[in-house]
């Protein structure tokens, strides 16, 4: 299935509805910085998205160091932000901490 990148409008909509998730230009996609009580939060939070991009063959790019967790999200295929990352930034902050 081809997949194809948001184009600048496109993208500019979904950032109004993603306000937590930041566009890098440089890597072509969106951002997001979440902060925890702990690692043990953070890995939980973590193995929860997994399953998620497991579910939708769609997996984040990330970094986790003790209790922060930093997701970028971009698909490679398309050459940048696609629908598929917009909507899997969107199942993330349903279970992201609201804090």
């Amino acid at each position: 299935m081809q997949v194809s990148r948001l184009d600048e409008a496109d993208r500019n909509a979904v950032l109004e509805q993603l306000p937590l998730w930041s566009y890098d230009a440089d890597a072509k996609g969106i951002r997001r910085t979440l902060r925890f009580a702990d690692f043990a939060e953070a890995f939980g939070f973590m193995a929860r998205v997994a399953i998620l991009a497991e579910k939708a063959d769609h997996h984040p790019e990330w970094f986790n160091v003790y209790n922060r967790v930093e997701i970028l999200l971009t698909t490679h295929d398309a050459g940048g932000l696609s629908r598929r990352d917009v909507d899997l930034a969107a199942a993330i902050d349903a279970i992201a901490p609201t804090a």
